[in-house]
This record gives structure tokens, sequence and C-alpha cells, in this order.
């Protein structure tokens, strides 16, 4: 049985959490999307971790965790990742790697830093980790292939026609040094050196899992608003971070996605630029900050400042049906506790009109929020594991959450732990 978790909003939902959790009852778990530039905050009994690249699983050692082909694969980052589980009492993964995944190169990363600082204010607010350049060399057919690293000859041909082209962008764009062809295929070999022992044909090794009744989880990096078809376009990310995409980026049939659990916070945050409707500012958002996650809303990867926002009902609503949801985990419920009153977005003014549906961007740049305000529970929650046994506030506010999406909240986390959480049968 396949599984998927994914985003419903502008990623930072707490699906390493619920991936993790999950887990426990999966024999494998993908990643099939996205790179190292964003991170899954995990609290467990082996402490406080920050996973990039790694699939949220990879802590159980019943598990197999896997890059998939539709990952951005930086090679060091992956092996610094699992040497710093192993430094800290994590036992060594049981890895495995897509021949058909592709490699962010040295330059990626470059290009990234100066098309940024060439932008300016116009920038996009990347991480500057080479995601973009990384996916238009994909698509521009000029990307490198995992399994391209074992054909040396041929490799060196194509990293010099490569690099020519490159070097073109270097000297006139960005008046930068030009890049070292053998340089970067020494860099190259090193890779090889380091992924040649977990490389596999991952389409296959699924494809036989699912033969024998495996249980497989996708793990879908960032949320639906990102997606660069049905996200806040431009200010998105590269890949597509939609559950659909989890069957092209693992390579596993897309009848076989049976569940589609879309993680959604309580409230509204989002790392980097682009429209957020139900943002919040000043001391009022400050509050929220420090009190959310677990040591405050700080990106797992960049340590910015997230943005704050009340929940978005038109953005999450959107969020889990683009995804396909069928069960939607409710997090970080426990940070409201605070509050004597909930403000909650119901719909957008847009030009004088009211809508309840999520607009193209253009008119979500002019969208104002239309407020609906909850009682709160001005209590603490943690610790809590029957929903009958929530504070009947809490509990009218999820309900009323529910309602409003119109997915069914199956799952509640109180807290950052694995076990902070409460199962709601619907």
């Amino acid at each position: 049985m396949v599984n998927a978790v994914v985003g419903a909003n502008w990623g930072d939902e707490g699906k390493g959490k619920i991936t993790d959790m999950l887990a426990k009852e999966a024999d494998i778990i993908v990643r099939f999307q996205g790179g190292a530039n964003a991170g899954h905050t995990i609290v467990n009994n082996y402490g406080k971790f920050a996973l990039h690249t790694l699939p949220s699983g990879v802590f159980y050692e019943h598990t197999t965790s896997v890059i998939g082909n539709g990952v951005a694969l930086n090679v060091p980052l992956l092996f610094k990742e699992v040497q710093g589980l192993v430094e800290r009492g994590v036992p060594a993964p049981k890895l495995l790697v897509s021949d058909r995944a592709q490699i962010v190169m040295p330059y990626h990363i470059l290009f990234d830093q100066y098309e940024e600082e060439r932008l300016g204010g116009n920038s996009f607010g990347s991480t500057k980790s080479g995601i973009a350049p990384f996916y238009s060399d994909k698509y521009a057919k000029i990307g490198f292939q995992v399994s391209e690293l074992f054909d040396e000859k041929t490799l060196k041909e194509k990293l010099e026609r490569v690099c020519a082209t490159k070097n073109v962008l270097l000297e006139h764009l960005y008046h930068k040094p030009k890049l070292d062809t053998q340089e970067i295929f020494e860099e190259l070999m090193r890779y090889k050196e380091m992924v040649a022992p977990y490389v596999c044909d991952v389409s296959l090794y699924l494809w036989n899992a699912i033969a024998e009744g495996k249980n497989i989880l996708l793990e879908g990096q960032l949320g639906s608003l990102k997606d660069p078809d049905h996200g806040i376009y431009p200010m998105v990310t590269s890949s597509s971070t939609l559950a659909a995409y989890g069957a092209i980026g693992a390579g596993v049939p897309p009848y076989e996605i049976k569940k589609i659990i879309t993680v959604c916070k309580a409230y509204s945050s989002a790392v980097g630029a682009g429209a957020f409707v139900s943002e919040i500012f000043g001391e009022e958002a400050d509050e929220l900050r420090r009190r959310g996650g677990d040591g405050g809303e700080y990106g797992a990867t960049t340590g910015r400042p997230r943005r704050m926002g009340w929940f978005d009902v038109v953005a999450s609503k959107y969020g889990c049906r683009i995804q396909g949801t069928t069960d939607v985990a409710f997090t970080v419920v426990d940070v409201l506790g605070y509050l004597d009153e909930i403000p909650v977005c119901i719909g957008y003014e847009i030009d004088g009109k009211i809508t309840t549906d999520f607009p193209t961007t253009s008119l979500l740049e002019k969208a104002k929020p239309v407020i609906e305000v909850l009682p709160g529970w001005k209590t603490d929650i943690r610790g809590i594991k029957n929903y009958e046994d929530l504070p009947e506030n809490c509990r009218k506010y999820i309900e009323y959450i529910e309602e409003k999406i119109g997915f069914p909240i199956t799952l509640i986390s109180n807290g950052p732990g694995r076990d902070d959480i409460i199962y709601r049968n619907k």
C-alpha cells in the first residue's frame, strides 16, 4: 500500500513529524521531489533534528529510506546528513538512491546566489540551494543523472559542452569567474564514490515492494501553494509539491496511492516571498512566532523567522483539494492555547467582492482577509490523548475548520514529540 504525506499551504506545516510518526508502520519511505532547500524538524527519543534530504522515517531501524528520481540530489549534503545522524547515535540508515535522480551541480548553487544578487529587491527569496538552476537544467536537458557518473568519457564530454554555455552567462551577465571543467569533473568523481553503494533502480524496487505487500510512504516537501502549476506563481518552488507528482518522482503507478494525508497548521506560517493574505505583523506576529513550533517559528534550513498569520480557510481548502486529500493532519493546535480569541480568515475580499475560492496570483495580491473570531480555550492541551478530553472550545475550533475546508481532520498534533498526537475517527 502506498500513502503520501504532503503539505496544504506554504510548507512548514509539520510534515516531518507526521511522516516520522506514520513511518512506524511503513517499510519504505520515499522523498519524491525538491532538494535540501527546505527542512523537516523532528523531535523523537534520539533528540531534535532538522532533516533536509533524508526522508523523515529514517529513525526507525526497520525502514528503508529512498531518494526518488524527482529529487534534486546534493550528494555531499546527503552524506553529511547521514554522518550527522550516526554521530548522534541514530543507527546508519538503509539507504537507496535512484539511478535516475539528478545531481545538484556545484555551479547550480553559484548561479542561484548570483541571480538573487542580480535581482536585488525583485528576488524570489530563494534559499540559495541551487534548486531553480537545477530544475531549469533538468528540463533544458542539460542536467546530470546519477547513472551518468559511471561513464567517465561521456560525462567529461557533456560537462565540457554544458560548462561552455554556463561560462558565457558567468562572464557576460554576472561578471564572475568561469567554471573549471576539470575541477568539476574531479568533484563528480568524489560524488560517484559516495553514492555508488546506494544506487538502485528505484521504480523497479518499489514495483516489487508493492507486489510483496510492503507499506510505502511518500514524503513531500513544502506545500500546495508552492507548487509551480497550482501555487502562488512565480513565488513558488521549482518542483511539483503535489501528491500526484509522487507517482512520477518515485516511479510508482498513480493508482497505487491510496491515502493522501495532507498536513495543515492550526494557524499559518510561511518562509520566503509571495502573497500571504492572512499575514499578521508586529507584536501579535512576534508572540505567535515565539510560541510556535518547538522553540519558535524559524526555517529549518535557513533559520529565517517565518512570516505568521491566522488560519486561512480559502488557501487551506484549495490546498487540500489540489492534493486530493483523504485525511487532514492538523498540527500545532497546542500553540493557540494562550489566546482569548482566535481569528480565522474565512474569505477574501477582492475588488469589493467576497470569495471563498483561491484565485490566481494577480488577484491574490489584491485580496484582503475576511475574518471571523472564535473563542479560545486558554489552557495547555499537551499530553491529552483522546479527542473527547480536549477543551470544548478547542474541539469547536477543530470542527469549525473541518467544516469550512470540507476534508476530514483525522489526526491532531498537540505537541512536538512523536507521541503528541490524537487520533480522531471519522
